[in-house]
Formats: structure tokens, sequence, C-alpha cells
């Protein structure tokens, strides 16, 4: 990439930082958040409850102190002394309210610690921030004041939430009931508490997130070295036995090794080597990261990942191991490709599994520091793709949206501090060169949030003992010691080619072909055990699969109505090992039949604003309906101008035809059956119809979207498409009615790229990249890509209005079959049962054979590892009867596992 080039997308994200930051402080400050579909801010309290969400929001004017650092990385400084002077004036943290000692700690403690950092290092410059006292410290200091309270355990874990004003378990706290809190929130501190106590000298703030990293460590599961996502604050047992490297656990594994890096305690840096050689040994499964059990750790826990492992190759770079780090991010970058941004969570065959992208910063993390090891310049070309998506697909006129579901494009009316201050800043150090930085950035290490804090701070009032304290380390290979933060330089000198030449096997791993995992007995030269059966490839007419099934402790029950029903065993499994594969086998025919029945759905739809001045940029989502025009059959959609119809419920014979004719007609729920409007506003000449909810303040952020039926007729006389709106998302049209008179859109299955709505039509520069052909490849490619992807949005019932729906079922465990094949199993919630003795999945008749799936996944577990383990479980199932009580006590253990899977949310 040219220097020209370069200094060209650096320019281009200032810009973009420009637009959030100054919608957000036009429209939103001193609110927490900016709300960029309706400009204005987000208050707690005053919006519907998104409920975890908004424990970050603690009206102390979160996004601009998370932001501070920011303006300084990006050259901004007069922005970040005004800014600085605001906080201090403005803000107030004080507040009777109660936010969660995780998201305070890592944005507001860490911007304001981050805030500190870089305006004393200005002021040692001389040129700005002479008047600078100290002041973002004395606010830090008196918020880490503030989150001591909630330490108050016999564990030394900290509660989840905290009264900024009353601590945890006053009556007028409201807080301090829980039992339970994510190992990342307990282990997520000490960056922050310790680089407080080192800037202050108060040693109790990195004492007491000392403690609780100590108490973490000393419950792992002392055989597998890994820990769970959920502990008890109080006794300190395992909640949720499942580890990862995502979602609740993924910044505990960072700060280990960044509080190594930044207080330079050995014991830091061998308590991320023991649980780093066990994740590489159990959770990697090249280019996969996939969660597993910790007390049996070669049983996956579930079939598909979660965004915010996009961070851990930047972390693997920082320990020097870049191979599996340039592997993983290959993948995810494949599989943004794939929908333009990371899903919040995606199956192993990269399809969608939560459809929702927060814009979220973590591949942006990753893609700086592989640049920064490799020097290979494709990471600039990642971090190009970054950017023009982001202007493409989340821009909107009051700063960028979040999605609301990667597949149609539809925007969710939120915009996280993190993206301010975390996105703009590695994309523009991805681009910047040394001269553009007025500071030296190696001279700070970044906390999970991004804020920066200095790396003298390892000499500063070093009040702690250094002495290695952790003891019971595994025998590790000594590999894991050797290349932590190592020089880039020693491991590949001059060899541009490294990266690629590890990349190059996963070009087509997300659309061509499905990763190719080591199985369980990898065959030699045709010979040797088969790896496990799966779920996607049983068919119950199969004899051979039949004598799997049996092996593996599963039989199947014909039932009198056609169905036959599969029940497993544990102690009739011919091993342990055939046990745990028959575990793994009920589990994923559960998931396959939940996700089935959601296939059954129909997907939501977009309405997008393409008039003056959003030019397509708004997208909002809309549920669709089992009559009129089906979308997804007509790739052009429906654009048309909206005009609110007489009588506005649509219930009669339209009033003011000359007004709707050929237009898409607004108009409001209630008082008659969806098909009864539709008709009326056909038969007056309109397009398209847009129901807008009479329910107040109802919106697709808080409710489940459903599909309006139709009136139990026939309905094949509807040829127009009809959409439906929640309140919220309904009055965004009205209000742009109301100001703006004549407002065009465009009513289709996903929201089209601006390219595509505006060829040949005159519109600002700053919407449409100069590179329409990339952009038309990038439309094809994600309209393909639509018929791959599984449906997930769910809906609700409403009797008035005929609507069917489901409630949201939250990842839990669902399904009665219906279909012609056992494969997947369509089962009720109440024919599935898991007890201590078996587990059992309701299916279909056994005569048809389901579709032979595009790729079944391997088993992907190490060679090695699995043959030993496989030898030695035969000769342990041999040698060794069990007690029932034990082996009853062992099964339930994995029965409670699974029980909490069913109910994970990210």
């Amino acid at each position: 990439m040219s220097k020209e080039e370069k200094r060209r997308l650096g320019n281009q994200v200032l810009e973009m930082f420009d637009h959030a930051y100054s919608n957000y402080m036009e429209h939103a400050y001193p609110a927490d958040e900016l709300m960029p579909l309706t400009c204005r801010g987000r208050v707690r309290g005053q919006e519907p409850s998104r409920g975890d969400v908004d424990d970050a929001l603690g009206k102390f004017s979160l996004t601009l102190i998370d932001t501070l650092d920011t303006l300084v990385v990006l050259n901004k400084t007069k922005e970040f002394e005004e800014a600085v002077k605001k906080v201090i004036k403005d803000v107030n943290l004080d507040n009777d309210i109660v936010v969660s000692v995780f998201e305070t700690n890592i944005r507001v403690l860490g911007g304001l610690l981050g805030g500190h950092s870089v305006a004393i290092m200005l002021k040692e410059k001389g040129e700005y921030m002479q008047w600078y006292n100290g002041e973002l410290l004395h606010m830090a200091k008196e918020l880490g004041y503030k989150l001591l309270p909630a330490f108050n355990t016999t564990s030394g874990l900290p509660y989840p939430r905290v009264n900024l004003k009353f601590g945890v378990r006053h009556p007028e706290a409201r807080t301090g009931t829980e039992t339970d809190t994510c190992t990342a929130c307990a282990g997520t501190l000490i960056l922050e508490f310790a680089a407080l106590s080192r800037f202050t000298g108060a040693s109790i703030f990195e004492e007491y997130a000392r403690r609780a990293l100590d108490f973490i460590w000393e419950k792992r599961q002392r055989s597998s070295n890994l820990v769970g996502v959920t502990i008890n604050i109080h006794t300190g047992d395992w909640v949720r036995k499942d580890s990862g490297v995502g979602a609740g656990i993924d910044s505990y594994y960072e700060y280990l090794l960044k509080a190594y890096v930044l207080l330079g305690d050995d014991s830091f840096l061998e308590r991320f080597n023991t649980h780093y050689d066990a994740i590489m040994r159990y959770i990697s499964q090249p280019p996969l990261l996939l969660d597993v059990h910790i007390h049996k750790p070669m049983l996956n826990a579930r079939t598909w990942m979660d965004s915010l492992l996009a961070f851990f190759p930047g972390l693997q770079v920082l320990k020097g191991d870049i191979r599996p780090a340039i592997e993983t991010h290959e993948m995810l970058y494949q599989v943004i490709k794939k929908h333009n941004f990371l899903p919040e969570a995606f199956t192993t065959d990269f399809r969608v599994h939560w459809a929702q992208h927060p814009l979220r910063p973590e591949f942006a993390e990753s893609t700086y520091f592989l640049y920064k090891a490799t020097g290979d310049p494709y990471y600039l070309e990642v971090g190009k793709t970054l950017i023009e998506n982001l202007n493409k697909y989340a821009r909107v006129p009051c700063g960028f949206a979040a999605m609301k579901d990667v597949r149609t494009g539809s925007h969710e009316d939120r915009m996280d501090s993190f993206f301010l201050a975390e996105m703009f800043k590695y994309l523009y150090l991805l681009f910047a060169d040394k001269e553009d930085m007025i500071f030296d950035i190696e001279d700070y290490i970044f906390t999970t949030e991004a804020h920066l804090l200095p790396l003298w701070l390892s000499t500063a009032n070093q009040t702690i003992s250094k002495k290695n304290t952790t003891t019971e380390y595994t025998e590790l290979d000594d590999s894991n010691f050797d290349w932590t933060c190592p020089n880039t330089q020693i491991l590949f000198p001059n060899d541009p080619m490294f990266a690629q030449s590890i990349r190059e096997p996963l070009k087509n791993v997300v659309d061509k072909s499905c990763p190719r995992g080591i199985s369980r007995a990898e065959e030699s030269l045709g010979s040797g055990p088969k790896p496990p059966l799966r779920a996607r490839d049983f068919m119950a007419s199969n004899p051979e699969h039949l004598e799997i099934l049996k092996k593996m402790g599963v039989s199947l029950i014909h039932l009198k109505d056609g169905r036959v029903q599969l029940v497993q065993h544990a102690v009739q499994a011919a091993s342990s090992l055939d046990a745990e594969d028959g575990l793994r086998f009920m589990q994923e025919m559960i998931e396959l039949s939940s996700q089935q029945q959601k296939e059954q759905q129909l997907p939501p739809r977009a309405v997008q604003i393409v008039s003056h001045p959003f030019f397509g940029r708004v997208v909002l989502t809309a549920g669709p309906a089992q009559f009129g025009m089906d979308l997804s059959k007509h790739k052009a959609g429906t654009r048309g101008f909206v005009a609110t119809i007489k009588p506005y419920n649509g219930c009669s014979e339209i009033t003011n035809p000359e007004a709707v004719k050929e237009k898409i007609a607004l108009m409001q729920r209630g008082q008659c059956m969806f098909a009864e409007k539709a008709r009326n506003i056909q038969k007056a000449g309109a397009i398209g119809g847009i129901v807008i909810d009479d329910n107040e303040g109802s919106s697709s952020d808080t409710a489940p979207l459903f599909q309006m039926a139709g009136d139990g007729k026939n309905t094949d006389d509807i040829t127009i498409p009809m959409l439906f709106l929640f309140n919220k998302e309904g009055n965004i049209i009205l209000d742009a009615i109301r100001e703006y008179e004549a407002v065009e859109v465009l009513l289709s299955d996903k929201a089209k790229d601006r390219a595509t709505i505006f060829k040949g039509k005159m519109i600002p520069n700053y919407i449409i990249d100069s590179n329409l052909e990339m952009e038309n490849m990038d439309q094809k490619a994600s309209e393909n890509d639509l018929h791959d992807q599984n449906s997930e949005e769910v809906s609700s019932v409403s009797q008035d209005d005929g609507v069917t729906s489901e409630e949201p079922e939250g990842g839990e465990i669902s399904g009665v079959a219906t279909s012609d094949s056992l494969s997947p199993a369509h089962a009720d919630s109440d024919s599935v049962s898991v007890s201590h003795q078996d587990s059992d999945v309701t299916g279909t008749d056994e005569s048809g054979a389901p579709e032979p799936p595009a790729c079944a996944q391997g088993d992907n577990q190490p060679q090695e590892q699995q043959t030993d383990t496989q030898a030695e479980s035969k000769a342990n199932w041999d040698n060794k009867v069990q007690p029932m009580e034990s082996i009853l006590a062992d099964w339930n253990e994995d029965i409670e596992a699974f029980e909490m899977m069913e109910k994970d949310e990210l």
C-alpha cells in the first residue's frame, strides 16, 4: 500500500471519528451514550430497559470519559483539553445508581486513568495542559473507593454490581444479593486498580484486585487448568463449567499477561502460560476456538463461537504465538467478508447464530497487532475493508448505528462508548506512521478498553511484593515461556511471505469448504477408526448408523404415532469415550432440532429510508407478513414515497386514495386483521404497506419481532408487500415526514448498499465510495449468502391481528419432530428430557434421510492427545467397575453443564 493511500485512509478514520464524536457532543452530551437513529442521548431509566447492557450506564457521561485518550492518539489535543475541562466540571460520580463493577472499571476508571496518563505526558511536553493538576486522577481515586465495597466478600471476588452512592447490601443500594459473577468480571481489574495504586500510592486497590485473581487461580480445574464462565462469589464453586476464550472469560486471560507486562510480576506470566497451554491443548482447533467442559475438556460444550473471541489473535501476538493468531484472524475475516460484520455469534460452519453486531472493536484490535508483528500490508487491506463496511452499512446522519441483524442490514438505536474508545484508536494506529504520532505509543500498554497506561508504572510505588507466590504448576513445554513478548524480528526476519503462507490454506474456508481439523483418529492410508457420527449425518434407515448409536449407548424407540425417540443411557455405552460421543451426539441433535424450527420462521425484513438527508443510511428492522409479495424473491424490493392513509387504521375503504396511489401506505395496527388492511390499501392503489404498532414505546430493541398472519382465508389476492414496524421504529419514519414531508423508503429482504440504490443519481460523495464495482460485487455476494443463513428472529402472539409467533428461546433446548426425517429431530421442549441416567430426543419416523450438509464437521481434536486419551480411557473402562453413585454423579455434572448452556446468553 502506498504512503498516500495509507495517509488517505488515516484521514478517513479521523473524519469518521469526528462524525461520531461531534454528534455525541451535539445531540447526547452529557448523557452516557448517543442514540444515533433518534439523534438523542440515552439516559438510564428514560428508555426501555435493555437488561445487563444498561449496567454500563451510570449518568457519568460515559462516552466522553471513555474517549479521552483516543482524542490524543488522534492528535486532537485541543479537543482533549476541552473534554477534560468538561469532565472535571460536569461529571458527578456520586449518583444513586446501580452499575456493573466490571464495565465501570474498564470504561470509566480506565478512561480517567488513560486521560490522566496522556494529560501528564502533554503537560511535560510543554504546549498543552499546563493548567492540569491531576484532577482526573482525583476523580479516578474517588471512583476507586466507590467500587471497593463490592469486594466485601469472604472470597475476595467482587459483587457484579455496586451502587455508586450506597455501595452494596444497604437497603438503599438495591444490590448485594447476587451470588454469581463471570470470570472476566472478577478477573479484569488488575491493570486499572494497580495503576491507580501506583499513581496514588494507595496500595489497597492493587491488593484487592490481586486477591480476586489469586482466588480464581486457586479455583481453576486442576486436571485441565481451565476456568469456567461463571463462579459463585461466596463459595468459589463453578456455576457454569464451560470454558473458552470468548464472552465471560476473555479479558481474564488478557489481564494475566498484561499484568506481567505492566507490573513485572513473574507469577502472572506463569499463570497465563499454564492457562495458555490448556487453551491450545483443548480449546484451540485451528482455525476455530471452541468451548469445552472444564472437567471433561475433550468434550465440546457448543457448536458455535461468539464474536468477543476476536481479541484472542491480538493476545497471541503479544504472547508470541503468531501462527495460530494468523489462522484464527483469517477465519474471522472470511466470516466478515461473508456477512459484512462479525455476527455476535456464528456456528462452526459459519452460519449466523446471533445476528446482532454492536460495532465491536476486537477484530480491529487483532488486525492492528498482527500488522505490528508481521509488517504484512495484507492487514492494511483488512483495515480498509473495515472502514468501507462501517461507512457503507453502519453510518447514519447522527453517527454510526449498531447492526440489529447483519443478514438484513437493519440498525439498532445504539452506539456504545467502546466504539469511540477502541475502534477508531486501533484503525488510526493501523494506518499511522511513527511521525504521525505526537508521542510514542510503545511507552504504553492497552487495557481491554484500549486505554493507555504508561509502562513506567512498573517501577512506581512498588508496595506489593513481587515474590512468586504461584504454586502447583503442571509441567509445560519450555517454548511456552521462551516466546512470551518476543521481538518479532527474531521470529521471522525479512520474510514477508511468512503470514501469507499460513493464511493461504484458509482463503476459502468459509465459502467453499469446512475447516479441516484433525479427527479423533486420523485415518492412516484409509484405515483406522472413523471419526464419530455427527447428528447432521445421521440417517435412521442406515444400519451402520444404528450400530454406531448402540455403541454410544443411544437406543431408538418407535412411538405409536410413527415417530421415533432417541434415548441415551451412558452406562450402556461400549466405553467412556463412546459415552462422551453419545452425549455430544444428543446435544447436537437437540441443537439441530432447535435450529430447524427457527429456520421455519420467516426472516426479518428491512425498511430503508432512501430520501434526503438519509440516502439509505437508516435501516429499520421490520416484521414480515405470511401473505403478499415475498420480498426474498424480489431482490430489487419495492421503493416508493410513503403516505399516511385515512382512516389511519386501514380497516375500511380508504378515503384519500389520491394521496395513496403509487405510494407505500402507512397505517396503525389494531381494530381489524392485517390482511383486511392490505386489501383496502391495495384497492386504493398503494404499492406496499407498513403497519406501525399502536403500543406506545414498543421497539425491536426490546421486543421480539413477529410475522403478520393472514385471516384464515385465501390471501392469494394480496400481491403487494406488507411489513410491520414497532412503535419506536415507525416514529422514525413519521418524524421524518413531519420534518421533510417527502420521505422515500425501500422495502426489501435486506438493506441494499447505496451504490445499488443511487446508481446514476446525484448523491454526496461522502456516502458513495468511488469503487462502485467493489460495492456491487459485495452486494451480489451478500444476496447470494442470504439463502445460506438461518432466520433467528422470532415472533410474538397477538389475537386481535392474527399474529403467529413464538417467544424467543434464548438458547433453550427445544424440539418435536414434524418432518419426514429423523435428522435433525424436531421435538417439543416437553418431549426432550435429560435425566441423571439418560437423555432423549423425540424424532419423526425413520423412513426419510436428510439432505447431506454442505460440510460435516469433524471432531477437530488434536490427534496425539485423543489417541492417548482413548487408550487410557479404554484401559480404565475395562479394568475398573465404577459404583453406580459415582457414574451418576459424574454424568450429573455433564447434565448441569448442558442445562447452563441452554440458558446461555452472550
